[in-house]
């Protein structure tokens, strides 16, 4: 209940935010809302699940180009749009799960690697989606529309994490995680955990691609298909605390903050330093802020001592 006190107070919060800030804030927002929901979808298969997949970004593609396509060459509507790019991801999620999730560990994290590069390149292929000169989105200045449905978005996601900690289907996510052989023992369907798991995540990072798509109104492969993006959800999710519900909220809205500030201050070395930042943070703290603020809680500061001290590296 505290989590979720928490949760709703901030959204209402944030909603307001629009009616007393300016333009350029509104940009570094809706920004800093879609990573936030991209973190959060991460979470459910890095997290909670424990297989670190660098194949999300394939999913964000699909959902931008499902929804392009559907705008641009049918003339369909966005929330259409929408709803066709979160089927195709869904739909990938389930085709390429099955077989995928067989692999563990590093093995996991290279096939999903190579299966978003494989898809990028697949896409610049095909007329229908523009090739590799993409696609142009009718022109739409409302900043404040695309807020607020990056913000509900990122509330539904939210939300939906919350419920898989709590309940039995998160707990046998969980239990994958710890030992997955194990919980194949205590009669947990491992295999249709995992890509339920996936399907879950694909979804909500599609419908956050398909609102970025008509936001910044040009797509193209290199962009939709970009596997810098996943690496910063997992720095977000990892910087936060995976497998925790609010932990990446903070990653990724703290992390987001940091590198604007860096940016805006010394662009040219703001990477090196946003670097230094994430090595740091690991280093200090290698289960992530939440873990920490609950031990300090709990245990005063002597846990935050005791944490560095037993995970230095």
């Amino acid at each position: 209940m505290i989590r979720l006190a928490i949760i709703l107070v901030g959204a209402a919060i944030l909603a307001c935010l629009p009616f007393f800030t300016g333009a350029v804030f509104m940009q570094f927002a809706i920004n800093a809302l879609i990573l936030a929901v991209l973190t959060q979808s991460w979470n459910i298969i890095g997290g909670f699940t424990g297989y670190v997949s660098f194949g999300n970004s394939t999913f964000y593609g699909l959902g931008i180009y499902g929804t392009a396509v559907a705008m641009v060459k049918f003339s369909l509507p966005f929330a259409v749009g929408l709803g066709c790019g979160a089927v195709l991801a869904v739909l990938a999620a389930l085709l390429i799960g099955i077989p995928i999730l067989r692999l563990r560990g590093p093995y996991f994290a290279i096939a999903t690697l190579g299966l978003a590069a494989a898809t990028g390149a697949l896409v610049s292929t095909i007329d229908l989606a523009g090739a590799n000169t993409g696609l142009v989105l009718p022109l739409v200045r409302a900043d404040t529309m695309f807020y607020e449905l990056a913000l509900g978005l990122l509330l539904v996601c939210t939300l939906t994490v919350l419920w898989i900690a709590t309940s039995r289907f998160g707990a046998g996510l969980v239990a994958i995680r710890e030992d997955e052989d194990a919980a194949a023992t205590m009669g947990v369907n491992t295999t249709a955990y995992k890509v339920i798991a996936l399907m879950m995540s694909a979804f909500f990072t599609a419908i956050a691609g398909g609102i970025y798509a008509y936001w910044i109104s040009f797509i193209d492969p290199s962009s939709a298909f970009d596997p810098t993006l996943n690496v910063r959800m997992v720095i977000m999710a990892v910087f936060g605390g995976p497998g925790t519900v609010l932990g990446p909220l903070a990653g990724s809205f703290i992390l987001s903050a940091v590198y604007e500030v860096l940016s805006s201050w010394i662009s040219t070395a703001a990477a090196l330093l946003f670097g230094i930042v994430i090595v740091l943070a690991v280093i200090f703290t290698p289960r992530g802020i939440a873990d920490v603020l609950v031990g300090v809680r709990r245990h005063g500061w002597r846990y935050l001592t005791r944490n560095i001290r037993e995970n230095r590296l």
